[in-house]
């Protein structure tokens, strides 16, 4: 996955795109904060059922 400063600077665009993908997903799911990238990727394991190998990849693919 591309580093968190990278990310970042992408991040409404790529959070509109798994929005789209995945209706269950609010805003709250999808804060990117600093410090927090983990519980974010956690909150998305959660909601979506998929290992953080594969919502890197998901997040990659976008």
């Amino acid at each position: 996955m591309a580093n968190i400063t990278e990310l970042k600077g992408n991040w409404n665009e790529t959070k509109g795109k798994l929005k789209q993908q995945f209706a269950i997903l609010t805003d709250n799911d999808l804060l990117l904060v600093e410090g927090k990238h983990d519980e974010m990727l956690g909150r998305l394991q959660a909601k979506l059922g998929k290992t953080k190998e594969e919502i890197h990849k998901l997040i990659a693919g976008l």
